[in-house]
């Protein structure tokens, strides 16, 4: 196995990837099928998902773990490396703008492809089981009391993100005010990170069996033609996240920056695989992290901050996606949008993508509040989540990858803006 752990870690995730999709196709065709209620299934596809899911799940789960107690240390001590509070203002502004203009971008880049390509003409729904959305979301002013945890306990064993944060940045700001008297909890919080990250270490090297368990289910379970039912919507996604990436990140880091775009995204590569695998920016944030410290340069002042702010509320995939959603639902039900209806698309579509959670196939559930500005009924809305919701996997895989490669291309940018990158680093070879 010594040639297994010569290579680099990114090259091995890839490898298993590709691992993946070849096992997975290999399971699901060859491994016989039978009938079930009238239903034709899959023996092979039952097969990989009671013995090789479970791995990838333990995998998954592993990340998962790591998510509550790094964002809040590296947030803590984030803070605490700033030396004073008010450089928190400066790097969290720049860090919200970025991501509010990147996601509106992002809706753009959505209606114009959704334009080219009309997904959701001539689609039938007449055996599409709808699927209807409970519940209403909740007020702007209940969004802001949220934040507040009653509990900071519960919040840290509940995972509500946003809460996490806000209590790790009084924390933060806190430990910098009282000063030498909180030395000793700075001290403990700068210990417990790097604690973490020998564990995240640890986890990104069973990272290429993680993710081979999880494409080779995902594979044998839906197969290739999960793409032929909505091939358009697929394509349209596909190349308006990668427009996307090309554009505004790449001419952010390449442009704006400065900086080398290949050893941008070459830093970042074993975050993308481990969020296109995984659907889950909040559950890659670890990954995200140690690729930004130790590949970009990125200092933990700006890390600790930028990205988890990111992985809550930068959603540039989805922002795009509920973008061609829109359109997908106006040509399924012919309706004609005038300039203002894409104007309240992409206003409406860049607020909910912001509250989005980061876990897989949250962002259909947002339809509920983008498709109503065009006319669509909750029960045509209900149609539609049911007819995409069993193809959303991978359309899910590219929205997520989107939003990790900005997350990233955000905190690089407010890195180097406040003298916080390592351009040695960013400039070198990378490490994981």
């Amino acid at each position: 196995m010594g040639w297994w752990f010569k290579m680099v870690l990114w090259q091995r995730v890839l490898l298993a990837l590709i691992l993946g999709v070849v096992v997975g196709l290999a399971f699901r065709t060859f491994g016989g099928t039978y009938i079930a209620d009238g239903v034709t299934r899959y023996a092979g596809a039952d097969f990989v998902t009671v013995w090789i899911k479970p791995f990838g799940d333990a995998f998954v789960r592993l990340i998962k773990m790591l998510v509550v107690p790094l964002v809040f240390t590296t947030l803590v001590t984030g803070v605490i490396s700033m030396g004073h509070p008010s450089k928190l203002g400066s790097i969290g502004g720049r860090a919200f703008s970025l991501y509010v203009l990147t996601t509106l971008i992002a809706v753009s880049i959505g209606l114009v492809f959704g334009t080219i390509f009309k997904p959701g003409a001539g689609i039938d729904f007449t055996d599409v089981v709808p699927n209807v959305l409970a519940g209403e979301a909740p007020g702007f002013g209940q969004v802001l009391l949220n934040i507040i945890p009653t509990n900071p306990v519960f919040a840290l064993s509940s995972g509500n993100m946003l809460s996490i944060i806000f209590f790790a940045l009084l924390m933060g700001v806190a430990i910098l005010i009282v000063g030498k008297k909180a030395k000793p909890v700075g001290d403990f919080f700068n210990s417990f990170v790097e604690v973490i990250f020998k564990i995240t270490h640890w986890v990104m090297e069973v990272a290429p069996f993680g993710v081979f368990a999880l494409i080779t289910w995902v594979t044998a379970v839906k197969g290739v033609e999960t793409f032929s039912s909505v091939l358009l919507l697929a394509l349209a996604l596909y190349l308006g996240c990668l427009t996307h990436i090309a554009l505004v990140y790449g001419g952010l880091i390449k442009l704006v920056l400065k900086l080398p775009l290949i050893r941008f995204f070459r830093g970042i590569l074993d975050a993308q695989v481990v969020a296109y695998s995984t659907s889950t920016s909040a559950g890659t944030l670890p990954v995200t992290i140690t690729c930004v410290q130790d590949n970009l340069g990125v200092k933990p002042v700006v890390a600790g901050s930028v990205l988890p702010l990111g992985a809550t509320i930068n959603m540039d995939g989805t922002s795009l996606y509920l973008g061609l959603l829109a359109l997908f639902a106006a040509n399924a039900f012919g309706i004609d949008l005038s300039m203002t209806d894409y104007a309240m698309i992409a206003l409406t579509a860049t607020l909910a993508s912001i509250g989005t959670a980061s876990i897989p196939s949250a962002s259909l559930f947002m339809l509920a509040i983008v498709l109503p500005v065009i006319g669509v009924s909750a029960e045509q809305t209900a149609l539609m989540v049911g007819f995409i919701l069993p193809f959303d996997r991978p359309l899910d895989m590219m929205r997520t990858l989107t939003n990790v490669t900005g997350d990233a291309a955000v905190s690089t940018a407010v890195a180097k803006w406040e003298g916080e990158l390592d351009e040695k680093v960013y400039r070198a070879v990378a490490t994981v």
